[in-house]
């Protein structure tokens, strides 16, 4: 699973010409996370169709970076995402991106862009998830 992460100036509607670049091109985006700090942002993109977001990013000359995710299941209880950032930090990896994925009773599905996938997953241990609720879905 990748994650497409785009840099970008913190503007009105600068999203939007990003946005509008992937519904062009008839690609359906699953999640998006956003953030902005003073002149810069940025986005982070995923679509269950990643070789036409990565074609539509393209063609639309919307300049990104890939990066792959590791799935974790945490409790819904204070402090289990500290911990799995620890568990990541402490085995060097670096947290690209941290997505919800979804949510059930058991917990919260997080996607982790990180640098190092191999390591993450063994770091994350009984954390490590290879599937995850569907975007957008809760149950429970």
């Amino acid at each position: 699973m990748q994650w497409f992460i785009v840099e970008t100036a913190n503007k009105p509607g600068e999203f939007a010409r990003h946005a509008s670049a992937i519904a062009q091109r008839g690609i359906n985006l699953s999640n998006a996370v956003a953030v902005a700090s003073g002149g810069s942002g940025g986005v982070a993109l995923y679509a269950e169709d990643e070789a036409g977001l990565r074609s539509a990013m393209n063609e639309g000359g919307v300049a990104f970076r890939e990066v792959p995710v590791v799935l974790a299941k945490l409790a819904d209880k204070p402090g289990t995402l500290a911990d799995a950032a620890k568990r990541l930090g402490d085995a060097g990896v670096n947290i690209e991106l941290i997505a919800p994925v979804g949510m059930d009773a058991g917990g919260v599905s997080v996607a982790f862009g990180v640098d190092k996938l191999d390591v993450a997953e063994s770091a994350l241990g009984d954390l490590f998830t290879t599937t995850a609720i569907p975007v957008g879905t809760t149950t429970g």
